[in-house]
């Protein structure tokens, strides 16, 4: 594996934030691609900690787009362990069956760094193939360059249809009880931008733009950013 080296979780089982970073030995051997990194993993990672949607973050300046964290539910849903997968691109979820025209969605977004939701067939661990409703969203930094991309995974259970249309429909109704300005700050939200960005987009103040966020995270009942991008794509918004 390319980066075998990674050791960015402690040794404990509960979800930790990141502690050490060590660069893999052949695609990042620059201190200014470690602070990148690192950087990323400070932003994102309290985007995943602890939320009940099975989360990821990659790192699309390093080669390949490689995972540099995951949070306790993907373990969970998908049974591996994260000296698993850390290091290696979500890949490694495919499987005999999975759709290539589905993958290929999946990879255009990421290409175009604009958020991505496609229900597919991949494979857990230990080889049980499940329908996995994926999200892939690109997360900007203040210069607008690209930071990382946030992924989630929902599993759909092929005997239960409507379980992918509740959602979705329960998804319109939390964004329909958003007010106008809301749902733009939602939007812009779910589009990879921060309150910086948002503020110069929507031209209002950064403080307004974070009193709008706190209310409309409040109105979708989560306190995570990643969570809120989820519902806003199920949205449709």
């Amino acid at each position: 594996m390319l980066f075998a080296s990674i050791r960015i979780w402690s040794e404990r089982p509960s979800c930790r934030r990141p502690k050490t970073l060590k660069a893999p030995p052949l695609a990042d051997r620059t201190l200014g691609r470690r602070r990148d990194v690192a950087a990323a993993l400070d932003t994102a990672w309290p985007a995943i900690d602890r939320i009940p949607i099975a989360s990821v973050i990659s790192n699309p300046r390093l080669p390949d787009n490689p995972l540099v964290a995951v949070n306790d539910a993907f373990c969970e849903l998908t049974g591996y362990r994260r000296d698993d997968v850390l290091g290696r691109n979500c890949r490694f979820l495919a499987g005999p069956t999975t759709e290539p025209w589905l993958t290929e969605t999946i990879r255009q977004g990421v290409r175009d760094k604009r958020q991505t939701l496609v229900e597919i067939r991949n494979y857990k661990r230990d080889g049980t193939p499940f329908r996995n409703a994926v999200l892939v969203a690109p997360v900007f930094g203040a210069s607008g360059a690209i930071e990382y991309f946030l992924g989630s995974q929902v599993e759909i259970h092929d005997d239960g249809p409507h379980d992918w249309s509740a959602r979705r429909h329960m998804a319109r109704q939390l964004v329909d009880a958003l007010s106008p300005r809301q749902k733009q700050v939602l939007q812009e939200i779910a589009a990879g931008y921060r309150s910086k960005e948002i503020s110069h987009h929507l031209h209002l103040s950064e403080k307004t733009v974070k009193m709008h966020r706190a209310l409309l995270l409040n109105k979708l009942g989560t306190s995570s950013t990643a969570t809120a991008i989820r519902i806003a794509v199920e949205a449709g918004l």
